[in-house]
């Protein structure tokens, strides 16, 4: 949020038209693409949009390897890459590092998750759905609420960031392009629903990763080449540009900002090391923040339920390990993000390419960082328009494929959790259809609305990345242990979350007023007080709960969540379906009395043995990689040795 108004102007490189171009052009070119992708599959295959397990769940056989793009995809927030960049910025080395950290364990953790989804609740459209057959009306509303909070700050974390670097670049009004972003994304969301959303995925991830790394021709496996790709970030800053002379140069331009603008909190000040209070500091708030937002979005719910079960956790392991490249990468040696982020540190201090920065004479403000335009200010620098253009590529890909997650998954939870569940019960496919139609048109609407909202009252993407673990903690461990533990009891759920969220709130307030002086709308947002807050919530809501349920234990044993049914089904057999064909091979949930198996229509069975095997295997790779990538990260600290060239 801004504090005070700034004197520094950012310098647009772009035109206006160039905005509006990507925008509304490349937004409705990939609608496009989808349209006619999606006609070719109601064509030629037997998956149709208009069935309702197809719109909203895929079907429940997508495999590994598009779901972890999906993934990947849907962590990828415009956050993703503008705040790892303020993280390198503003704390050195050890920001994009543990941005990586905060975003990567919860996905392995959710992958065990996930496997308890395809083990205890196989026909669940979302998981509120899970929450209302398991305990009822009270927990279901309670959920609801965290359920489309989560929505609206992810929404909003994303047209703001989105916005800010568009404005940044064109001179676009922020109004103008916050509206109509979602606008494109409606269009295939619409037609296609989750499967569309899937492809579109695939096809942005390639492109953000070409982007990325490419440094003038690659040849992907999929035999599509890209020829002479001209975005040439990595090699830019750390080979070819004048501006840092490589390695050398850009460790030579950080040595000095150390000393003219030093980190507090870090040893020596300097933008190379680990050893750093602050960063330390943003990991904890990092890892709050995105344990909020895994558990409480239905989006990554939603692609535990449209993966195949066999593979589902290894779509998360993959997808964790994966996205950790982006921030990281993109935001450190290997990617534009940290060597633009860290290059803006330099080359605002570097004499002979200042009058290149943006924002020259002045550095950037605080309001210009917590907007996430340290990025596009070092590519200004660096590449020129060439820079301005790939970065506003990869950062509006990021937007639209976390946006499309949202559409999908709020008008599910919309369609199912709201409409069927207590205006018309007896809805079927078709209708639900509908209704999901009619919501991602409101909701591509409101989110843009939504995100003016929070523009014209000074909110930005900093604000929000922080808060978001302050409101949204207190439920992550209740809804976890919902369609994983069978001794949770139904007042734990309740009181967890409540009491949960009442001292987070207290722990806020007074954090904030004990370390830095004063409550204000500026402060609540700082790391300190949003760790108090968040870490707070969730413990206090992970004791409450689970103690509640020791005290008092339930004995249920998934037999109602199992035997929740999909639409668009005929029972035949003992089996409920997901489409009538009898041809199609599609997952459905046995019902026989032992609920040992789960079934495919093709006659394959999947026993739950191997489901608990995936589960304890996901657990072993989320404890290793939560012991490997933060407690390693912790201790490990940068060498100064000065570096004589790139092949070294």
């Amino acid at each position: 949020m801004s504090s005070t108004s700034s004197t520094s102007e950012f310098k647009p490189l772009l035109s206006q038209s160039v905005g509006y171009g990507v925008v509304v052009g490349v937004g409705f070119f990939f609608a496009g693409v989808m349209l006619v992708l999606t006609y070719l599959q109601s064509r030629y295959t037997n998956m149709s949009p208009r069935s309702s397990e197809e719109f909203t769940s895929a079907s429940r056989n997508v495999k590994p390897g598009l779901v972890c793009c999906g993934i990947i995809s849907a962590w990828t927030w415009s956050a993703t890459l503008l705040q790892s960049s303020t993280a390198a910025y503003t704390f050195g080395i050890s920001g994009p590092w543990w941005y990586g950290v905060g975003g990567t364990i919860q996905l392995a953790i959710f992958g065990m998750v996930a496997a308890k989804v395809k083990m205890n609740a196989n026909g669940a459209h979302t998981f509120l759905e899970i929450v209302q057959v398991r305990f009822g009306t009270g927990p279901h509303l309670l959920f609801t609420f965290y359920g489309f909070l989560c929505n609206l700050v992810v929404c909003g974390s994303l047209l703001l960031g989105g916005s800010a670097t568009v404005t940044a670049l064109t001179g676009m009004n922020t109004d103008a392009a916050c509206m109509l972003l979602p606008i494109g994304i409606a269009v295939y969301v619409l037609v296609g629903g989750l499967r569309a959303t899937f492809i579109c995925d695939w096809s942005h991830t390639v492109i953000l990763f070409v982007i990325i790394y490419v440094a003038s021709r690659v040849v992907l496996f999929s035999d599509c080449v890209l020829n002479d790709v001209q975005f040439k970030f990595i090699f830019k800053t750390y080979g070819t540009s004048q501006e840092t002379e490589g390695v050398s140069g850009l460790y030579d331009l950080l040595r000095a900002a150390a000393i003219t603008t030093p980190v507090e909190g870090n040893q020596n000040g300097s933008y190379l090391t680990m050893k750093s209070n602050q960063g330390l500091v943003f990991g904890a708030a990092t890892i709050l923040s995105g344990f909020a937002g895994i558990f409480c979005d239905q989006g990554y719910w939603q692609r535990a339920i449209a993966s195949h079960p066999t593979s589902t956790t290894k779509a998360y392991m993959l997808g964790g390990l994966s996205w950790f490249a982006v921030p990281f990468a993109f935001a450190s040696c290997l990617g534009p993000a940290w060597s633009l982020r860290l290059a803006a540190r330099g080359l605002s201090n570097n004499l002979s390419t200042k009058p290149k920065f943006p924002t020259y004479p002045s550095p950037l403000s605080a309001s210009q960082t917590s907007a996430g335009l340290a990025a596009p200010a070092a590519a200004a620098v660096l590449m020129g328009k060439s820079g301005a253009v790939a970065l506003l590529l990869v950062v509006f890909m990021a937007v639209t494929s976390a946006a499309s997650a949202e559409l999908i998954g709020v008008s599910s939870l919309f369609s199912y959790d709201i409409y069927r569940t207590y205006f018309r019960p007896r809805a079927e496919g078709p209708e639900i259809v509908k209704v999901s139609h009619y919501f991602i048109c409101f909701w591509a609407i409101w989110m843009g609305a939504w995100a003016v909202i929070l523009n014209r009252a000074g909110v930005d993407l900093g604000w929000l990345f922080y808060v978001q673990g302050v409101v949204l903690s207190p439920a992550v461990i209740p809804v976890a242990l919902t369609v994983s533990w069978g001794k949770l009891s139904k007042p734990a759920v309740i009181l967890g979350p409540v009491l949960g969220a009442i001292c987070g709130m207290a722990a806020w307030m007074i954090g904030c007023w004990k370390i830095l002086g004063s409550i204000n709308i500026v402060n609540l947002a700082n790391p300190y007080s949003a760790v108090c807050s968040g870490l707070t919530g969730l413990l206090f809501s992970g004791i409450i709960t689970v103690g509640l349920s020791l005290w008092q234990p339930a004995a249920y044993d998934f037999g109602g969540t199992r035997a929740i049914a999909t639409l668009d089904s005929n029972k035949d057999e003992g089996v409920r379906r997901t489409s009538s064909s009898e041809d199609e091979k599609t997952e459905v949930t046995a019902v026989d009395e032992n609920r040992e198996v789960v079934l495919l229509v093709d006659g394959e069975r999947v026993d739950i043995s191997v489901l608990k095997r995936s589960f304890k295997r996901a657990a072993w790779y989320s404890l290793a990689l939560t012991f490997i990538i933060t407690l390693l990260g912790k201790y490990h600290s940068v060498s100064h040795p000065k570096p004589n060239d790139l092949s070294d």
